[in-house]
């Protein structure tokens, strides 16, 4: 019989309780912590306690009074370097301090592309308008303006002059915790953005599930709105990205746990990350990449932060088609109606919507104002990303 363990999750909201629910069904005993009681995933923990995820002191002393034998950081951005720092201090299994807060951090993960030889596209971050502006005068543009710090894709823009950066700035400065803005060339890439999940055993991507990411054309160009499994890219364009991936890992020491990629190609062919989150994805990518391949990626997240040897995941190829999808508001507005057509109903395997009729919503300008989730299966490959590129034709909310 499995000794039950303690284990410390930061975060609590309705994507995060997955990993709790497993953990759960392990025997383990489970403490949530956020400044949101409400949030829905303390429900199934044996003990919840009010406390910023990011607030490393906090958390630290949490963790020492529970004596917790693992920390877990579920698809959140921001509290990633708090679950290494205090795994770190406490010699509990994670990745060094350093490299997570690299990772997290727009602005240091750029740098460190450009120093070690990684494309990029031309990059600064700046703390105030002021010290953007002879920066920004040099540049080719478009230029993409956004929190350093931020997740979900909040806070970010696309501006093509000076009139715009105060206020684009500004917006992207009301996302950001650290109050820094980055600034850089915009990548014209060939192709899909590509997303995805994968997992690093004793320093090793034993483990990647790739997708094309998808953005809606009417609302926000920014904030995707769903992942289909799998990509599309080349294998050779897939084998360049995870080589690039483990030079990254080997570099930054990272020896464990999930990993949430963004990247994409130029129309020379050449790779670029845009981000490699040191955490699980949101919008559903553990659960998407189950149904396309039976890998568990929340089983794995769990275990190996207890310390569980999980040397024998490797590598599984996605079969059919599958994706997630947000669903979201084009405009500010009251819900008037949910519309489906008959076309989607038949692809949808899972959802959980989470507006009625009535409620007052956003326009879909980061994953804060998603409305609710879907699973969906299609046929073939076609399908797919038909339906998935111009889902407003199967399915959308209406307002008043």
């Amino acid at each position: 019989m499995k000794k039950s363990k303690r284990i410390l999750f930061l975060g609590g909201s309705k994507f995060q309780i997955p990993p709790i629910i497993y953990a759960k069904s392990q025997g383990h005993h489970v403490i949530t912590c956020d400044y949101l009681p409400d949030n829905p995933g303390h429900q199934f923990a044996d003990e919840y306690c009010n406390l910023s995820t990011t607030d490393f002191d906090a958390v630290l002393q949490l963790a020492k009074e529970r004596n917790v034998d693992g920390i877990v950081a579920y698809a959140s951005d921001p509290a990633a370097p708090t679950q290494a720092y205090v795994a770190n201090e406490m010699g509990l299994p994670s990745n060094p301090y350093e490299s997570v807060k690299i990772l997290a951090r727009k602005d240091l993960f750029r740098d460190f592309l450009s120093k070690n030889n990684f494309y990029v596209p031309k990059s600064q971050s700046f703390y105030s308008l002021e010290d953007s502006l002879n920066w920004f005068r040099k540049i080719n543009r478009p230029v993409i303006v956004k929190p350093v710090d931020s997740s979900g894709s909040k806070g970010v823009s696309k501006i093509y002059d000076e009139s715009q950066l105060e206020e684009s700035f500004n917006y992207a400065l009301s996302f950001s915790r650290e109050k820094k803005v980055a600034i850089e060339e915009f990548f014209v890439r060939d192709g899909y953005q590509v997303a995805g999940d994968g997992f690093v055993v004793n320093g090793k991507l034993v483990f990647r599930c790739w997708a094309n990411e998808h953005f809606d054309k009417l609302c926000n160009p920014f904030v995707p709105i769903g992942e289909s499994f799998p990509s599309i890219m080349t294998e050779k364009t897939l084998e360049q990205a995870h080589r690039e991936t483990q030079r990254l890992l080997d570099l930054l020491k990272i020896q464990q746990g999930a990993l949430n990629f963004d990247f994409h190609y130029d129309k020379n062919g050449d790779f670029s990350f845009l981000e490699l989150g040191p955490r699980n994805g949101g919008n559903l990518i553990p659960e998407v990449i189950k149904y396309s391949t039976d890998v568990d990626l929340v089983k794995y997240t769990v275990d190996s932060a207890l310390g569980v040897d999980c040397s024998e995941l490797s590598q599984v190829e996605a079969v059919g088609f599958h994706s997630s999808y947000m669903l979201h508001a084009l405009e500010d507005g009251i819900v008037k109606d949910i519309w489906y057509s008959k076309e989607i109903r038949k692809n949808i395997l899972e959802e959980s919507i989470f507006i009625k009729k009535g409620d007052k919503v956003s326009r879909f300008n980061g994953s804060n104002h998603t409305l609710g989730t879907m699973i969906m299966k299609f046929e073939s490959r076609d399908d797919m990303i038909e339906k998935m590129d111009n889902m407003e034709k199967y399915l959308k909310v209406v307002l008043e």
